[in-house]
């Protein structure tokens, strides 16, 4: 995994890298805005920089739409844990 964005407080996305060839080049993210009891958390997925060889063969989107609404929940159950730690 390489981070393709980050801006604390705001936004952090990145892609995945890995052995296949050519690379996929899609990115996941997370955008971040404060509200007034805590931060609203957008999760998004780019893959229209896809190499065309990949979007030929029919394979996007990789994971569903509720897949990646279940990274919501990871995330929250995450970040509420390590909150509870400090």
């Amino acid at each position: 995994m390489t981070i393709t964005t980050f801006a604390r407080d705001r936004e952090i996305a990145w892609t995945v890298l890995g052995e296949i060839r050519p690379p996929l080049g899609h990115v996941y993210g997370y955008a971040l805005a404060p509200v007034n009891d805590g931060t609203l958390v957008t999760s998004y997925y780019d893959w229209s920089s896809i190499d065309p060889v990949w979007k030929e063969a029919g394979i996007f989107p990789v994971l569903s739409e509720g897949a990646l609404r279940a990274t919501l929940g990871i995330l929250a159950r995450t970040v509420t844990q390590d909150h509870k730690a400090d």
